[in-house]
């Protein structure tokens, strides 16, 4: 069984807002100059900002230390990088160690009185013997005195010295 609506009348009819204000729904008494619905606490007045994080002394004194051992770190990868890469043939070389299997060499001006060796070729490639190193150098520069080999890091090399008079 089916109902049908009663003519003349549409509940969804538009322009008839039973909650407007002038109106009343049915069963609840207006009372004068009372709105339907309260107003929002605080409308049009900007919400208060929150209060601003001071620097405290202890971040400071955190951001400082990581800044002095990041300082350090790079510090000593700099100076304990071998000079030996960034030699071109005619610096001077001065020999940081005693040690013959790694000689820390460093290049430095030809006028300073630590400079000991001059480079006289530099040929790149990797040279595992002392005679393969000293042939090469025999034919790059007949007056060497030494070889000097470094392998590893992508730059294999021979510097072929002798001694700066």
């Amino acid at each position: 069984m089916t109902t049908t609506p009663p003519q003349g009348q549409n509940p969804y009819a538009q322009g008839q807002n039973p909650y407007a204000q002038g109106q009343q729904p049915a069963g609840q008494p207006q009372q004068p100059g009372q709105v339907p619905y309260a107003p929002f606490p605080n409308q049009g007045v900007p919400a208060p900002q929150p209060p601003r994080r001071k620097v405290s002394f202890k971040l400071i004194k955190n951001i400082v230390i990581v800044l002095a051992v990041l300082g350090v770190a790079i510090g000593s990868f700099i100076a304990s990088r071998d000079d030996a890469d960034t030699a071109s043939v005619g610096d001077c070389m001065h020999r940081g160690s005693s040690s013959s299997t790694d000689p820390d060499l460093e290049v430095v001006d030809c006028k300073s009185t630590k400079a000991q060796y001059v480079v006289l070729a530099k040929i790149k490639g990797k040279y595992t013997g002392e005679v393969a190193a000293s042939t090469k150098c025999e034919a790059e520069a007949k007056d060497f005195e030494y070889t000097y080999t470094e392998s590893g890091d992508g730059s294999d090399f021979l510097l072929c010295l002798k001694d700066k008079k």
